[in-house]
């Protein structure tokens, strides 16, 4: 097996849910070694979650955020397991945590305290919307988030109702960040020495990832209000309807706008007032598409993506999850793993959504069972010192 980049760095993830998992998870495809910490008996709350399951008892929503980890099952309201995750603390580089602020300080696991254990440590807390403002003792999901950063005042179609992203911005953003913030945290304690703490929150994870809507806001004084499938900067670009489905096409400047007027038979627009460049057009989108719409209804969603294409246009078939899934493109780039385990047998889990040319990332271990690293765990502690093995426990 290929010596992946962050081998030899240790997480301890003591996050549930979706942000930090995910976070630990990406962290752990790049060889990191991830103890995922989880409570007795119920673990990560994903676990019983979601109505439906494969063989197991673990949802696939936990299958799917928890691969690349070890679990150990610690309950941190007890002393001698707090010793035992003190002990785990002496070994990581990372931990990561996603409880309300406050949380952590109670179980005696903030980072002022953990830094007492390990000063090197790099502590990661991913909160609905950070550990300080008006809003920080409030309960976070990515639903709150979406809706208090903007995100779905500009999502759906105009004058309907409030649609929120499917994909959940806020929490996996919110994951994305941490990472981004740990590996840089790990880069400058080469140089420092010293670990620090890294305070990343759901809202604010969708409020930067609306770095695009936001210019419009503050360069036209006008707050971004729902558009469908249509796009703030570029017209036209956005679904259209052909004779048998929507598909998606963009003629985002203007080189692709006259070769689209060519391939739809209409070159005479290119000297329309109303759309000689992207500024009209986008002040004109409604009529300009209105006057489209008769246009595509002469082909099949296919035939059109065929020819746009053809002339450099982009342009896009709407796949439902199973038929993107099911691409030769997906299979292509490995989207789809077969992930052995020990209870369902295989299952299926989304690929690598990076590629390294020398160290690809590898599934090292199948998403834990609950507590299945116990004994391990514990005998790697004993064997650096750290707890007694006969007793179990942690060395004081």
């Amino acid at each position: 097996m290929t010596t992946l980049p962050l081998a030899g760095i240790r997480v301890l993830d003591i996050s549930q849910v979706m942000a930090g998992p995910f976070c630990c998870m990406l962290l752990g495809d790049m060889g990191a070694d991830v103890i995922k910490v989880e409570p007795p008996g119920v673990g990560d709350s994903t676990r019983k979650s979601m109505g439906f399951r494969l063989k197991g008892e673990d949802s696939p929503g936990f299958l799917a955020l928890n691969r690349n980890k070890r679990s150990v099952t610690l309950n941190l309201k007890d002393d001698a397991d707090r010793e035992v995750f003190y002990a785990l603390v002496k070994t990581a580089d990372v931990v990561v945590e996603n409880g309300r602020p406050g949380v952590a300080e109670r179980l005696g696991m903030s980072y002022e305290a953990l830094r007492a254990v390990n000063p090197k440590i790099i502590y990661a807390s991913i909160s609905g919307f950070g550990q300080t403002g008006p809003w920080a003792l409030r309960p976070g999901y990515d639903l709150i988030a979406q809706a208090m950063s903007g995100v779905i005042s500009a999502t759906g179609h105009p004058g309907g109702e409030p649609v929120k992203s499917d994909i959940p911005v806020g929490d996996l953003g919110a994951g994305l960040f941490a990472v981004y913030a740990i590996l840089s945290a790990v880069i400058g304690r080469d140089r420092t020495g010293e670990g620090q703490f890294i305070d990343a929150s759901l809202f604010e994870a969708a409020l930067g990832l609306s770095v695009w809507a936001t210019t419009e806001l503050w360069g036209t004084g006008k707050s971004p209000s729902p558009l469908g499938t249509a796009n703030r900067m570029s017209a036209p670009y956005q679904a259209v309807k052909a004779s048998d489905a929507y598909f998606v096409f963009g003629a985002a400047n203007q080189k692709l706008w006259l070769a689209f007027l060519d391939v739809i038979g209409r070159p005479e627009l290119a000297d329309d007032p109303r759309f000689l460049t992207n500024t009209e057009r986008l002040v004109n989108a409604r009529e300009l598409i209105d006057l489209l719409k008769p246009i595509f209804l002469a082909k099949t969603a296919d035939e059109w993506v065929e020819v746009l294409l053809a002339a450099g246009v982009p342009a896009g078939q709407i796949y439902d999850y199973e038929q993107a899934l099911a691409s030769d493109h997906t299979a292509a780039r490995q989207m789809v793993l077969d992930v052995p385990h020990p209870v369902e047998g295989t299952f299926k889990a989304l690929g690598f959504p990076v590629k390294m040319s020398a160290t690809p990332q590898q599934v090292r271990h199948a998403p834990p069972l609950l507590g299945e690293h116990n004994e391990e765990i514990r005998r790697e502690l004993a064997e650096r010192g750290l707890l007694d093995g006969t007793k179990g426990d942690a060395a004081r």
